[in-house]
């Protein structure tokens, strides 16, 4: 009897054991280890498997953000999971910024309060870059060309480091925030082409060292001469907007390595109705230099931001500042007149960018303001003199030169905050 009792014993704990395994292994079925779940991928590795939607052309990836946040590496995770990876790695040689780019933030510094790019948003972006998962041993430059004039100086013209700035703490300025990584150790600069935009020039490689502005002598059917600007850092690094980055010993351009970040603010404008990835643009010819022939501010409402892409250098990703937003006024966005929106956008493709960014953003607050230009701001307007139809002949010069880009609603897919929608 006791040999029975000993036996049913052990019976029961070998079941009980094994019903406790298999439990165990039910669990460890049902939920994947975190470095494989589809919500965190590892930023250094490849993207996950995913594949457009037919129909599909074009990604917006749209995120909540007051800059100061994680938002812009919320963002990068999001781009990752569906398809667009910003580290290029040896596991990932698709993305988009490799550990030895030189990454040129093309932001918005014509403007002072709400009117530049947000620069707790531009902190952000340059400590993602610094963040690669290789280690980054590049460079980063923020620049602009303020045109030297119009602006909110008193002289025109744009600036790094206004009194008056677009984030939380209202001093922090963009020459304040490259400083700040300077004093760690980082090869962050700031290049102001107001400095130099007065300043005709030839290409490195025809011996010329001179900071300035290249001008095209041809004027493209948009009515643009092309013009670019070409400079050499503090860091010694000669940089050509179209050509690359210039190894005098070598006598050689490294086209591949000069990746163009496109940092906008969302904005109204007085003559094209609106601003943001496309008209951006605007900040990267020589305004003053080709003002009697082929002048680049005449051109936006024709094209010639598309024109100027083609022939220059494409944004690898443009990222618009949605944080304040200026649905009135603009370009220029005092304190008082913006509206607090804290998104942020980001898309390989400036024009679908601006079409979704302008329709779901700008325009219903522009609705807002009795006698508002929200009809004119239309993405898909026709007629001359509306957002839509310069954005459109925009696009049509990306066409002509087989760069990706749509204005049909049907062939984006948007992603807001990590989810398809």
């Amino acid at each position: 009897m006791k040999n029975k009792r000993i036996i049913l014993g052990i019976a029961v704990l070998i079941l009980i054991l094994f019903s406790a395994g298999l439990a165990a292994q039910q669990r460890r079925g049902s939920t994947p280890p975190a470095s494989t779940s589809p919500e965190a991928p590892s930023l250094s590795g490849n993207s996950p498997a995913w594949t457009l939607p037919d129909g599909i052309v074009s990604t917006v990836f749209v995120e909540d953000s007051n800059g100061t946040d994680d938002g812009v590496r919320r963002l990068i995770r999001s781009m990752q999971n569906h398809g667009v990876s910003f580290y290029k790695t040896d596991m990932n040689t698709s993305g988009l910024i490799a550990s030895g780019s030189v990454v040129l933030l093309k932001i918005n510094a014509q403007w002072d309060q709400r009117g530049g790019t947000n620069t707790d948003l531009l902190r952000g972006v340059i400590q993602a870059i610094l963040d690669h998962p290789n280690g980054f041993a590049g460079e980063i430059i923020v620049a602009d060309n303020g045109q030297g004039q119009f602006g909110s100086a008193p002289g025109g013209g744009g600036s790094l480091d206004w009194p008056r700035n677009n984030a939380v703490d209202q001093s922090q300025s963009t020459l304040r925030v490259i400083r700040s990584f300077q004093a760690m150790g980082h090869r962050v600069t700031g290049v102001l082409w107001d400095e130099f935009t007065r300043t005709q020039v030839q290409e490195f490689n025809a011996g010329d060292m001179r900071n300035g502005f290249v001008v095209e002598n041809e004027v493209r059917h948009t009515g643009i001469a092309v013009s670019y600007p070409k400079f050499t850092t503090e860091f010694g690094t000669h940089v050509s907007f179209r050509e690359g980055v210039w190894n005098p010993a070598a006598r050689t351009y490294n086209s591949e390595i000069l990746k163009v970040i496109n940092m906008p603010v969302l904005k109204s404008h007085r003559l094209f109705q609106v601003t943001a990835a496309v008209k951006n643009y605007m900040g990267v010819p020589s305004d003053i230099l080709t003002r009697n022939r082929g002048r680049a501010h005449n051109s936006v409402g024709t094209g010639g931001m598309g024109t100027l892409m083609v022939y220059t250098r494409m944004p690898v990703l443009n990222i618009t500042d949605m944080i304040w937003i200026a649905p009135d006024r603009g370009p220029r966005a005092d304190y008082n007149a913006a509206v607090q929106i804290n998104k942020i956008a980001a898309s390989t493709d400036p024009v679908a960018l601006d079409y979704w960014t302008t329709r779901h953003i700008l325009m219903p607050e522009a609705a807002k303001v009795p006698g508002g230009r929200a009809p004119a701001m239309d993405p898909a307007g026709t007629e001359p003199g509306t957002f839509g139809h310069w954005l459109r002949l925009s696009m049509n010069e990306l066409h002509r030169a087989g760069i990706t880009a749509t204005m049909n609603p049907a062939e984006m897919l948007i992603v807001q905050n990590g989810t398809v929608r």
